[in-house]
């Protein structure tokens, strides 16, 4: 019973993810999610209260994967500014993950306090694991520096998202140059 639960839970959560990064937050309903895996709508209220619940075991379980791809991208680069454009150009080729549209799609949405608290925080992981290499490279506040990093990386992320004129990869060696400029003062 519990193993079957489980495979419930997993199915729907990959239906959000699917519906999130189809159609962003304003098509993941409870009746979507249960047309996506075959349950009936009241079940899916067994599995999440709410479709914030769903939103926040998303960010609890997709996150940490996405963070960890960005940490092992920045473990194998062997400077302090090789980590800092590992850590740009890894979560840039991330955009095209359903995971990762679905997490901009969530960050994008009117959620609880809750939720925005859980993305909040997770957020703030991904940009702690910067801190070290921005002080390595001398800088004076090197966590207001990791947030403004951050800032360049999520006007990048937006742009690739919109799919402006650009290519990906063409905004992602801007991103770097300016992310690069910028970290070495």
């Amino acid at each position: 019973m519990a193993e079957h639960r489980s495979m419930q839970r997993g199915a729907l959560l990959d239906a959000a993810r699917s519906l999130l990064s189809e159609g962003g937050t304003e098509v993941l309903t409870f009746p979507a999610l249960a047309e996506r895996t075959g349950l009936a709508r009241s079940s899916v209220y067994e599995y999440f209260r709410s479709r914030a619940a769903v939103v926040e075991e998303l960010c609890e379980v997709d996150f940490p994967v996405w963070a960890a791809e960005v940490s092992a991208a920045m473990e194998a680069a062997e400077t302090p500014e090789a980590q800092v454009e590992a850590y740009v150009r890894r979560q840039l080729a991330l955009v095209g993950d359903r995971r990762h549209r679905a997490v901009v799609a969530i960050s994008a949405s009117e959620l609880d306090a809750g939720a925005r608290e859980k993305i909040r925080a997770a957020h703030g992981g991904l940009v702690a694991m910067i801190v070290e290499a921005l002080a390595a490279l001398g800088h004076k506040e090197p966590r207001m520096a990791a947030m403004l990093l951050q800032g360049i990386v999520d006007a990048a992320v937006r742009r690739i998202e919109l799919g402006v004129a650009e290519e990906p990869g063409a905004i992602t060696e801007a991103a770097v140059a300016m992310a690069l400029r910028g970290v070495r003062g």
